[in-house]
């Protein structure tokens, strides 16, 4: 399949709700459970510590923890935001992790330097901070996140695994204009993006993987349109 657009990508999982009747949730679902077993196989049983922003992207890292938890990994959850400001699907994954008791931090309005503690003695960080839907800096938690993240990984060779793509890095142009992850290894969803071929993205986003999230085969030919799964 061709590389998507932030437009294209959107009307993929548009589609899939809409015209298939197959439930954002169980696109969240496959994504964070294919992910999850692409890391599972470069590392059983790591240390994994993800960080997660408010978004759909969130909600695959949700999704991610538990299936990781049940192949035998230990796993941490570091949040740039309240709980409460999570909705949809994304709450319901939340809900899940919270009731298996994964331990979860919220690190809203903490120092890098907090950040940088929690992350210490990750194998594996997983970033599921931003997605595609993403535009223009960082800001806040995010921005703070980011370079904790960049900096651990750097200080500790702790590897970095980015959900869909790596935060702070824009879909359709392949810029970061502000704090971006230097990514080891970047799952993508249904196709690669087009910012991705941008000379230079390969610094940001390692190597990269193409996962499915089992939308129908017709979703592929692509239109204009807005979906619930596209979100930052």
């Amino acid at each position: 399949m061709k590389p998507l657009t932030r437009a294209e990508v959107r009307d993929v999982d548009r589609r899939a709700i809409e015209e298939f009747g197959l439930p954002g949730i169980v696109l969240m679902e496959n994504a964070g459970r294919n992910a999850a077993m692409l890391l599972h196989e470069r590392a059983p049983l790591a240390r994994v510590v993800i960080v997660c922003g408010k978004g759909n992207n969130a909600g695959d890292g949700f999704v991610i923890a538990r299936h990781l938890v049940n192949l035998g990994h230990e796993v941490r959850l570091l949040l740039a935001c309240d709980p409460l400001e999570f909705r949809g699907d994304v709450a319901v994954n939340w809900r899940v992790v919270e009731r298996m008791g994964i331990p979860a931090t919220v690190l809203a309005t903490a120092t890098q330097e907090e950040w940088e503690r929690m992350l210490t003695g990750a194998d594996w960080i997983v970033d599921a901070l931003l997605g595609t839907g993403a535009t223009g800096s960082p800001r806040g938690a995010i921005a703070t996140a980011i370079e904790a993240v960049n900096a651990v990984a750097t200080r500790d060779h702790a590897a970095v695994f980015a959900v869909d793509l790596p935060s702070g890095f824009d879909c359709d142009t392949g810029e970061t204009p502000g704090a971006c992850i230097r990514a080891d290894l970047t799952a993508t969803f249904v196709a690669r993006k087009v910012g991705f071929d941008v000379s230079g993205a390969t610094d940001r986003l390692g190597e990269v993987q193409v996962l499915e999230i089992g939308a129908p085969a017709a979703t592929s030919t692509v239109h204009r349109g807005t979906s619930s799964r596209a979100n930052p």
